[in-house]
C-alpha cells in the first residue's frame, strides 16, 4: 500500500515510543478495490494520553484540536489534512448521532477498537511500520465474494444511518448485502430507527449514491426491499403504477424510473452540484403519475402528470433537505420534462423555445429528457440517441438560450432617459417589452426604445 512519505515519518517516530500507527476506514478498503486513495485516517495504539501524540505530530506540521475531547486530532500537512485518532469504544445512551458515550483508550487492542465499526470491509487496516494487513472480521473474503456483511450486531444497531451507507456501498461496489445484515436492517426500520435521523446526514449517504454509484437503482432497490421507502411515500407511491406498454414496455412506473435513474447516471456532467440536481430531477420526475394514472378508452394515460408532480417532489425534496434554493431548481425540471419532446414533435416556434428558457435551464432539461427517454425498453431507447432532446438543443444554441433566459434588452436606465420615473407603469412597460422581446418582434436596443416611447405615448 502506497502512503504518503510523512506517514512513514511519523510511524517511524511512533514505533520508537513502542506505539503503532495504523491505516484506517475506506482507505484500505478502496485499496482492494483499486480506488486511488484520497483521505488517510490513522489510529494510533501503544500511548498513554492523546497528548502524547499531540506533540508527535507537532514536530511535523500544524494541529488542530477540535475533535480532541473524541480522541481525534487533525493533522495539517503541506495543505494536506490528516485525521489521527486514538483507539475508541463507542456505547449508545441516547436518541441522535451524538447520543454516544465514548471510551478512549491506548491499550485497545485493534479488534476491540474496530468491532464499532459498521461493515467488515470498513474494518481492515494496515499497520504502516510492518507492512501487514489487519482484517479481525473477514473483510477481505467479503470483498471477494461482493458481500456486505456488518460485523456485530449490538453496535451496528446503535447507528441507524449505516441502513443507508449499506445501501450506497452496495450500490457503489456491487455487493450484495448480507441475509443476516439485510433482516437486521429490517428490523431497525419496523422498530422505527430511521425516524431519529437528522435529513442532513440522510441526504450525504443519498449524495453519494447518486454521485459515485454507476447503477443508483441498486440502492433504491434495496431500499425497497428492506423497507425504507416507508419513509418516502412519494417514492412507495410508484410501484405498481401502470403504464402504456406502446410507450413504456419495461413495466410500472417504478421500474422506469430506476431505468431512468441509471440513464440519468451515465450523462452526468462532472459537475458534483448539477448532478446531484439532475439526479434528483431523474428521480422525481414521474412522482405526479400516481394520482393522475388512468384508462382512456383502453389505453392507460396519466394526463397532467408533469405538473401534478411538482407537490410530491417539494414534499419529498424537503424531507431531505432545507436548501430552498436547490428545491426551486428542480422543480421546474420535473414541471416541463416532456417540453422537448413536446417541442419536437410540434416543431415548436422560436419565441415557444424563448420562452421556455425563462421558465427552465433548456440544457438541464434535455439531459432529464433524454434520461427519461432512455429510461425504457423502446427500440428508439435501446438505439441510445434522443432525437428530440438533439433539435432543441440545437436550436436553443441558435437563438442564445441554452443554458439562460435571454437578458432584457430594455432596461429601467434607457426608460428613465426616456423621462420616466420608477412607477407601476414603469415595470409593465418593460414586461410588455420583453414580451415582444421573446415573440421575435424586438432584437436590437433601438428598437425597444421605440417601442418603448410608443408605449409611453399611448400610457398603455
Amino acid at each position: 500500500m502506497i502512503i504518503p512519505d510523512i506517514l512513514q515519518t511519523i510511524s517511524s517516530t511512533l514505533s520508537q515510543k513502542g506505539a503503532k500507527a495504523i491505516i484506517v476506514g475506506g482507505s484500505v478498503r478502496d485499496y482492494f478495490l483499486d480506488i486511488p486513495a484520497k483521505d488517510f485516517d490513522i489510529e494510533v495504539y501503544g500511548l498513554e494520553t492523546i497528548e502524547e501524540l499531540e506533540e508527535v505530530l507537532k514536530s511535523f506540521g500544524r494541529v488542530e484540536l477540535v475533535g480532541k475531547s473524541f480522541g481525534v486530532l487533525k493533522f495539517i500537512y503541506e495543505k494536506e489534512v490528516y485525521d489521527f485518532s486514538f483507539p475508541r469504544t463507542e456505547e449508545k445512551v441516547g436518541r441522535g448521532h451524538k447520543g454516544f458515550a465514548i471510551k478512549i483508550d491506548g491499550a485497545y487492542s485493534y479488534e476491540e477498537a474496530a468491532r464499532r465499526r459498521d461493515f467488515t470491509v470498513n474494518a481492515m487496516g494496515y499497520e504502516i511500520e510492518s507492512q501487514i494487513f489487519l482484517d479481525p472480521f473477514g473483510g477481505r473474503e467479503d470483498m471477494e465474494q461482493k458481500n456486505l456483511r456488518h460485523i456485530d450486531d449490538k453496535t451496528f444497531v446503535e447507528d441507524p444511518l449505516r441502513i443507508y451507507r449499506g445501501v450506497q456501498f452496495c450500490a457503489r461496489f456491487g455487493y450484495v448485502m448480507a441475509e443476516e445484515t439485510k433482516g437486521l436492517c429490517t428490523i431497525m426500520i419496523e422498530e422505527g430507527a430511521l425516524d431519529e435521523l437528522p435529513k442532513e446526514r440522510v441526504y450525504e449517504e443519498f449524495k453519494k449514491l447518486f454521485l459515485k454509484a454507476k447503477k443508483p437503482s441498486m440502492g433504491f432497490e434495496l431500499m425497497r426491499k428492506i423497507g425504507v421507502l416507508q419513509q418516502f411515500p412519494e417514492l412507495e407511491a410508484l410501484i405498481g403504477v401502470e403504464q402504456e406498454p406502446k410507450w413504456h414496455p419495461e413495466g410500472d412506473v417504478w421500474v422506469h424510473t430506476m431505468m431512468t435513474l441509471d440513464a440519468m447516471a451515465g450523462l452526468k456532467t462532472g459537475d458534483e452540484k448539477r448532478d446531484l440536481m439532475l439526479m434528483y430531477a431523474a428521480l422525481c420526475h414521474d412522482f405526479g403519475k400516481p394520482s393522475t394514472t388512468e384508462v382512456i378508452e383502453g389505453r392507460i394515460r396519466a394526463l397532467g402528470h408533469d405538473k401534478a408532480g411538482l407537490a410530491p417532489t417539494q414534499s419529498f425534496m424537503e424531507k431531505l433537505t432545507n436548501e430552498s434554493d436547490f428545491i426551486e431548481k428542480i422543480l421546474p425540471l420535473v414541471e416541463h420534462h416532456l417540453k422537448p419532446s413536446i417541442f419536437y414533435h410540434d416543431k415548436s416556434s422560436k419565441a415557444a423555445i424563448r420562452r421556455l428558457s425563462t421558465k427552465v435551464t433548456i440544457e438541464d432539461l434535455v439531459l432529464v429528457a433524454k434520461a427519461d427517454f432512455l429510461g425504457r425498453t423502446t427500440k428508439e431507447a435501446k438505439i441510445g440517441e434522443y432525437p428530440a432532446g438533439a433539435w432543441l438543443l440545437e436550436m436553443a444554441k441558435s437563438l442564445d438560450v441554452a443554458d439562460s433566459a435571454p437578458k432584457m434588452l430594455l432596461q429601467g436606465r434607457d426608460l428613465i432617459a426616456l423621462g420616466l420615473k420608477p412607477s407601476k407603469q414603469f415595470k409593465e412597460i418593460l414586461d410588455r417589452v420583453y414580451e415582444m422581446q421573446l415573440d421575435g418582434e424586438v432584437s436590437t436596443l433601438k428598437e425597444a426604445v421605440e417601442v418603448a416611447k410608443t408605449l409611453v405615448q399611448s400610457a398603455i
